[in-house]
């Protein structure tokens, strides 16, 4: 694969998905993103704008498997990744057999994720690292590619069981559903009450993005670009001697070595967008705020201010120097 196909591929699939989800353009290019990277999402957003039909068209253009789990406090491991059960064989003898749970999927959307106990949580963030599951002690391999993007309703927290700093950690992204302009709210309604349905054409199959999560690896970083995502890491660990008084006073935990990962595998990713074909200072500034945001652990005066992480990550990506 040569980066002009790449990027020819990843603006066809925009473009469908554009067909029928009005706006959000920052949205589908963090989503595609975190896609190509081999990564997963975690959007938070008030309900109803579009998230559902979001990952639903992106499954239709990339002629993908795509399943919908909608996360409730009573929701058990076994209704996620499935159980094995009592059957009758051909002989008429009675056997087990492992019947598939709906992560069995390619695209898998978690709806409102921190509605579910830690337990249903954990199965599912398990299959997300190890892209397999264990039942009854037996392993299966979920099928390839792969992505998870899961869900928050940030103004209903009564209830629920928000995820540990350490199951944050393993979302690549973080993405910030804001709500539509005035005329895109026009569009929704134009697109949504006529009496055609929008079709889209299919762009990509499972075999091609696994190509193109290969291809993003192979794209090279230079040394110094390394050694500015170390120093950004750095920056966010609150020490006596941190040059940032507000990472001192509002941070508990900082970043971990794998948002140093997330930060060089998106990057990459932003550079094939751009036609190119090396890693730049300026593709990490892109992608600093979507991984950063959910792994600075802040302090409970922080969140008593509603202090936001990405007021944060601007001081830090502003103060961390770049060294050629």
């Amino acid at each position: 694969m040569e980066v002009g196909q790449f990027q020819s591929i990843a603006q066809s699939i925009k473009a469908e998905i554009q067909k029928v989800v009005v706006g959000q353009e920052t949205l589908i290019h963090e989503l595609l993103v975190t896609l190509f990277a081999g990564g997963n999402a975690l959007l938070e957003g008030v309900p109803g704008l579009g998230k559902t039909l979001l990952i639903r068209t992106l499954s239709e253009v990339l002629d993908c498997s795509f399943n919908r789990i909608q996360f409730t406090p009573d929701l058990m491991p076994a209704d996620i990744v499935g159980s094995v059960i009592i059957t009758e064989m051909e002989d008429g003898r009675r056997g087990f057999r492992f019947e598939k749970g709906p992560i069995f999927a390619n695209l898998i959307l978690a709806d409102e994720v921190n509605r579910a106990s830690p337990r249903t949580q954990s199965a599912l963030l398990e299959a997300m690292q190890e892209k397999r599951v264990t039942v009854s002690g037996t392993t299966y391999t979920l099928p390839q590619p792969f992505f998870v993007l899961a869900t928050q309703n940030p103004i209903e927290m009564e209830g629920t069981y928000p995820l540990p700093e350490a199951q944050l950690d393993r979302f690549l992204y973080k993405i910030e559903v804001p709500y539509p302009a005035e005329e895109e709210l026009i569009e929704i309604a134009r697109r949504t009450t006529g009496a055609e349905a929008t079709k889209v054409q299919k762009i990509s199959n499972g075999d091609i993005l696994l190509e193109m999560q290969a291809f993003v690896r192979q794209v090279p970083v230079a040394e110094p670009v390394y050694r500015y995502c170390a120093r950004l890491i750095m920056l966010t660990h609150p020490t006596d001697s941190s040059p940032i008084d507000e990472v001192s006073r509002w941070v508990r935990v900082g970043a971990s070595p794998r948002a140093m990962q997330a930060l060089i595998l998106a990057a990459k990713v932003e550079a094939l967008l751009d036609n190119r074909k090396a890693v730049s200072i300026e593709d990490i500034h892109k992608v600093a705020f979507p991984v950063l945001r959910h792994r600075l652990v802040l302090s409970f005066e922080a969140q008593a201010e509603g202090y936001h992480p990405d007021n944060l990550i601007s001081k830090i990506v502003a103060s961390a120097p770049v060294k050629v």
